[in-house]
């Protein structure tokens, strides 16, 4: 053993003595909890310095051992909270006893959070429910509006969650436990011990780790259950809408050919639309299946893009979990990066060009025309919510504050210091900002409103200095980030909730915010009065709002287009005669419901119930091959929410899987099929539909597998 090791072993052991005490004197789980914290970062610190693979895994295998047998376990979850993605609530005592659990303490709109999402995928691609572990999101809200079970439904579907998460909403196993930021990751044994807790973001590696190393350790004691879970995907309760728009996230219009254009970021779809002021849409960009590639605008793939905006014939797109800024070219029908690398930095300074530049989760963008001498020069600002900044992307050779020159192509940071807080400052560098997640600029003005929606503020930069001023919202405590509400008044006095949206009306001289969580639209005058205009708080029929959380004005000045993202829908409000509408998207045919191949299958099972299992053998006439570079994706229609299936969506390669309940009534299982197949010479998109009709009869098998061969034209 390495002279590290032995030093943390020492470090470990004296600080389980120090916890469990002298004699059976016993320590709450808070104590414990607290005391692990410090020791987990000392084992960070170690790690970092440990090359080797196999002192690692013998450095978790010794603080594993110390921590399994202290004697603490924390306390099980409430009965009666409310859970998503199973069909009844779960026990620490029961379904998860003999399993290692990691408990995700988390909230919704914080984009830290967001950023474990993907470590928590990785973990559970590596190992399963069967294999002994179990991931459990504990959602314990920030805002008042997130404790909303309705919402935080809306947030597993959005961000395809797929393990068990519970609404947690009075905070119980936070306080519990002694959890004191989001997000936090707390890994527990088989009995409910506390082995290892993770603060923040970026442990990816010390995750897996700690993982496997107590799987393997639990099991060699005959410690681990391979027993299975109630799982019960909720992406099936999504609205039949969902085939038209997902999850809209920003809007913006612009004008092409003399004629104005709406184009939509319709995120939980990973793609975009460009569309007349009816709703034709004339063009589709991107598809279904998330991904990150340049390409013709039936090849190229975003992942959950945001911010839009436009100039000339080029479209820049927010791409944010692709962590990237995507260029659309109209005139030759391509999409290209322009920045990013396609995974998340933490680079809080930038300088680099173009692809070369990492970016963390970038949530709007707009267009601002810099004066420079006799001419206007244009900077992309990109609101980057992951670092808590502002950047520009330089689209020409520019010179900017302080007569600093960059060249064509550059991306750099130009607003905040990258902590997250509420402080406004002369010195762009000396802010500090929250989240960032929505731009408008106002051009006559030369500055930028932006929605800062971890402080619940809008707050705006005058792009000729730098300066960072509040506008309304919050307090003047930098460090409050709790002070939200649902308060018309003038600056500090109005109070807003998480608004992710802006825009500037240039006729009316005034700002519409999007106050995402009070489910409202509000105008802002340039002394900062704030005053309600649109939506009644709760939504509750069809022209209420739903999370707003992107607007866009016609030229005129007489439309506000907005992304009503949990209504799944695009709302066009008169500003006239304060009319609300709902704009009827209708996708081009090719694009829509139809489909390039549809087949019919029968197969019975047992009235009693039972599984289903099935997979696809697919082949092409024509030289057609699939592409094994593309993603092959298939997604699940099922008839009721009363069947179930291990996974909603999945790759080709994976068997569909699939619990029916008892009954007799036959029932149709729909299979949508998005691939791409491709010869020699070009790759072709291509959409299909399997039907399985499903017939109930008291002699058939209550198990069934098939493999289904589909000879596509």
């Amino acid at each position: 053993m390495g002279i590290l090791l032995r030093r943390f072993v020492k470090f470990a052991t004296r600080s389980a003595i120090v916890m469990c005490g002298q004699e059976n004197k016993k320590m709450s789980v808070q104590a414990t909890v607290e005391e692990l914290t410090h020791v987990c970062m000392e084992n960070r610190r170690l790690l970092q310095v440990l090359a080797n693979g196999k002192l690692k895994q013998e450095l978790a295998l010794e603080h594993i051992k110390k921590y399994a047998d202290i004697g603490i376990t924390v306390n099980d979850f409430q009965k009666g909270l409310e859970w998503f993605n199973v069909s009844e609530g779960l026990s620490l005592r029961d379904h998860l006893s003999g399993k290692v659990v990691v408990l995700d303490f988390f909230t919704y709109c914080c984009i830290n959070c967001m950023h474990i999402l993907p470590d928590l995928d990785v973990l559970e691609k590596n190992f399963t429910i069967e294999d002994g572990l179990v991931v459990v999101g504990v959602h314990s809200a920030k805002f008042s509006n997130e404790r909303d079970s309705t919402k935080i439904l809306s947030a597993v579907q959005r961000y395809n969650i797929a393990h068990p998460v519970v609404n947690d909403a009075k905070m119980t196993m936070w306080r519990d436990i002694g959890i004191s930021c989001w997000p936090s990751l707390v890994i527990l044994g088989p009995e409910g011990q506390p082995l290892f807790i993770l603060v923040g973001e970026g442990h990816q590696e010390e995750l897996l780790l700690y993982v496997k190393v107590a799987l393997s350790y639990f099991k060699s004691l005959d410690q681990i259950s391979n027993r299975s879970l109630p799982l019960k995907p909720a992406q099936h309760l999504l609205p039949a809408s969902k085939d038209v728009l997902l999850f809209p996230g920003k809007i913006h219009t612009f004008e092409m050919k003399n004629t104005e254009q709406v184009i939509v970021s319709d995120t939980g779809n990973n793609r975009i639309l460009i569309m007349d002021n009816n709703g034709k849409v004339e063009h589709v960009i991107g598809g279904y299946a998330p991904a990150f590639k340049d390409g013709n605008f039936e090849n190229a793939r975003f992942n959950a893009p945001q911010g839009i905006c436009a100039i000339d014939q080029s479209i820049f797109v927010a791409d944010s979990e692709n962590h990237a800024i995507r260029k659309i070219d109209l005139s030759t029908r391509s999409v290209s990066t322009v920045a990013g690398i396609g995974s998340q930095g933490q680079d809080y300074t930038g300088g680099k060009l173009g692809k070369d530049q990492e970016l963390s989760s970038p949530w709007d963008v707009a267009i601002y025309r810099h004066s420079q001498g006799e001419r206007t020069v244009p900077v992309l600002l990109i609101a980057i919510a992951g670092t808590h900044q502002i950047w520009a992307l330089f689209l020409e050779d520019t010179t900017w504050w302080k007569n600093k020159e960059y060249k064509a192509g550059t991306c750099v940071a130009i607003v905040g210091n990258g902590r997250e807080e509420n402080r406004n400052n002369c010195y762009p560098h000396a802010a500090s900002l929250a989240q960032p997640s929505g731009l408008a600029v106002a051009q006559d003005f030369d500055t930028v409103y932006f929605a800062d929606s971890e402080s619940s503020t809008v707050r705006s930069v005058h792009l000729k200095d730098g300066k960072v001023s509040a506008v309304c919202g919050a307090d003047k405590n930098p460090s409050n980030l709790h002070n939200f509400g649902d308060v018309d008044g003038k600056q500090y006095a109005a109070k807003l909730q998480h608004p992710l949206g802006v825009a500037w009306s240039r006729t009316e001289g005034i700002l519409y915010v999007a106050d995402t969580y009070n489910h409202k639209i509000k105008k802002v005058d340039p002394e900062g009065n704030c005053t309600t205009v649109y939506g009644g708080g709760k939504p509750t029929n069809e022209h209420t709002f739903d999370e707003p959380s992107g607007l866009a004005i016609t030229r005129n000045g007489e439309i506000l287009y907005v992304a009503d993202t949990n209504n799944h829908a695009i709302k066009a409000i008169n500003l006239k005669d304060g009319k609300v509408s709902t704009v009827s998207v209708s996708l081009p045919e090719e694009t829509g419901g139809a489909t390039d191949y549809t087949s019919n299958f029968d197969t019975a099972i047992s009235t009693s119930g039972g599984d289903f299992s099935f997979a696809f053998d697919i082949s092409f006439k024509d030289n057609l091959k699939l592409n094994p570079e593309a993603p092959q994706r298939w997604s699940l229609i099922l008839p009721s929410n009363t069947w179930s299936a291990t996974s909603l969506s999945g790759d080709i390669k994976d068997s569909i899987n699939v619990k029916i309940p008892r009954g007799e009534q036959r029932a149709k299982l729909c299979i949508n099929f998005d691939i791409v197949a491709c010869r020699s010479d070009e790759c072709i998109p291509k959409r299909m539909t399997v039907v399985f009709n499903v017939l109930r009869q008291s002699d058939a098998a209550c198990k069934v597998v098939e493999k289904k061969q589909l000879e596509i034209k």
